[in-house]
């Protein structure tokens, strides 16, 4: 399934836990998130993925972000993890992912980045940190790039600015901290998804 037929919206749980992980992606699931992404420094990662992958893999894109080696991608692909995003470009961390059939999404700032990812087997782009260049630079940005490479914002998209970089040429974006912070209950976690799919729909209405 491409990004095209999912809901470009990436849940980031940055330092969920075990015992918490199942109830916030369900959450995010039932607000109508397809893809959950957590990241690799956060506490006991192994058994919070293979827990949402067991649960939700029929669901779900599951997967990992801030992965950094391609070990981490072989142990990933075990567990059955099948979304990969990472913070920079490491050719052999893409090129390991999609070996394993991932949909892999790494973080790049630049035309050289971006294309060096793309020629490594890069499906998706991570912009990061996106609040930091703005749309105008992915606007820019994207004009060199592929037309068909999904791009995604991430760092700092908020319900208020989604739509900036949507029409910047963004599919959609990654959540992070505006959408969940470690610790946080349920009802918090359920209050941003539905703000984010409404601020998501909202943008893209025809």
């Amino acid at each position: 399934m491409s990004w095209n037929d999912r809901l470009p919206l990436i849940a980031i749980l940055r330092g969920i836990t075990p015992a918490e992980v199942l109830e916030h992606v369900g959450a995010l699931l039932d607000a109508g998130f397809e893809a959950v992404e957590i990241p690799l420094n956060s506490p006991d990662w192994r058994e919070s993925i293979a827990l949402a992958v067991k649960t939700f893999g029929h669901r779900a894109l599951i997967g990992a972000g801030t992965v950094l080696k391609p070990e981490q991608v072989d142990e990933l692909a075990a567990i059955g993890s099948k979304l990969l995003v990472t913070p920079n470009i490491q050719p052999e961390v893409i090129r390991r992912a999609v070996s394993h059939g991932m949909s892999a999404c790494p973080g790049c700032a630049t035309a050289t980045e971006a294309f060096n990812a793309l020629d490594a087997g890069a499906q998706a782009l991570k912009i990061f940190p996106s609040i930091s260049f703005g749309p105008d630079y992915i606007k820019a940005l994207k004009a060199v790039l592929p037309p068909e490479v999904p791009v995604f914002a991430v760092g700092g998209i908020t319900p208020d600015n989604l739509h900036l970089y949507l029409k910047a040429g963004c599919i959609g974006a990654g959540l992070g901290g505006d959408l969940y912070r470690a610790g946080q209950p349920v009802s918090r976690t359920i209050e941003q998804a539905k703000a984010f799919v409404r601020a998501y729909r909202e943008a893209t209405a025809k």
